[in-house]
């Protein structure tokens, strides 16, 4: 029998892996929330590991938002994200934790990377500045994951998720990414009967997304590894317009007014594509589609909604 604790399972990504990890048998699931253990304290979580002595950890907590969020808060996005990084690595290698997965973000990458992204861009030129301050935190977690186990021999290990979406999303009006704000606008124009929805941009920029549970499957393939790499890339391989994800968006949440694109506005990055190609050689592929995963999601964002447990 496995141990494992997951950090931040009330989250997105945290509630996806609780949801694969209980179908496992021999894995007892080890969690807290934020208000039974602040991961931003120290001798709290030295305490906590202590305790419970997992066999194994998953870091999957961490304070994230959009550009908006990124760019007005950055002291509190660098100070709470390295906390939580340095904090649940050292404390788990103190207290005998063998197994460790930190989970970062693709925007830990360059800026002008190549595409698509390898690992090897990592640290390889200047960061996006919106979210340089996130970035920075998640590059540390993933460097002392990295020297830990060159040190002390301890497997700790990093992925590297694409944009994500699914079930337990947030999705607050301004803070949130692109994928459920597209649904919270589209459903609120549908509701209040609105003939037009604005869109930013010409739609030309190209952008990569994996649902959650993905990713989830992911993590449980990558623990299963003897000798997994230090850091490893999860999407899905492809991308799509934001023009077409948009519309695709809309068709699903079933917006039939029109989206008028203002061009005047920002298009960001144009492109934005992983490169998958080291976990594909190791064996894992994903299994949800986009249309499927954006219906699936969709459903949930209405359950969410209706019961008054939605995030935002």
């Amino acid at each position: 029998m496995m141990k494992l604790f997951i950090s931040g399972h009330t989250g997105m990504v945290g509630g996806a892996l609780v949801r694969r990890f209980q179908k496992v048998p021999d894995v007892t699931l080890i969690t807290r929330t934020r208000q039974e253990l602040n991961l931003a304290d120290q001798a709290a979580v030295a305490a906590f590991y202590e305790a419970e002595r997992p066999d194994a950890a998953i870091i999957a907590a961490g304070k994230v938002g959009g550009i908006h969020a990124n760019s007005t808060y950055p002291a509190e996005f660098i100070y709470e994200n390295l906390a939580i990084a340095s904090h649940c690595i050292h404390s788990a290698w103190t207290s005998g934790v063998q197994r460790l997965l930190f989970l970062g973000s693709s925007c830990i990458y360059p800026k002008l990377a190549p595409q698509p992204i390898t690992e090897d861009s990592l640290l390889s030129s200047a960061l996006e500045p919106t979210n340089e301050a996130y970035a920075i935190a998640k590059i540390a977690g993933v460097k002392m994951a990295e020297y830990y186990r060159k040190q002390y021999g301890v497997v700790y290990h990093s992925a590297m998720p694409t944009n994500l979406f699914g079930p337990g999303d947030n999705y607050h009006p301004q803070n949130s990414h692109v994928m459920p704000a597209l649904i919270r606008r589209f459903h609120a124009a549908k509701e209040a009967g609105h003939s037009e929805v604005p869109a930013w941009g010409t739609g030309s920029p190209r952008r990569e997304f994996l649902h959650v549970d993905d990713l989830a499957d992911a993590c449980a393939f990558l623990l299963q590894l003897e000798d997994p790499p230090d850091l490893v890339n999860v999407g899905f391989g492809t991308d799509i317009t934001i023009r077409a994800l948009v519309e695709l968006v809309a068709e699903i949440v079933g917006y039939t007014g029109q989206i008028v694109w203002d061009e005047s506005k920002p298009d960001g990055t144009p492109r934005k594509l992983l490169d998958t190609s080291r976990i594909h050689q190791l064996g894992w592929q994903p299994a949800i589609p986009l249309r499927e995963g954006l219906e699936h999601t969709y459903q949930a964002f209405l359950e969410e909604l209706h019961s008054h447990r939605l995030r935002s």
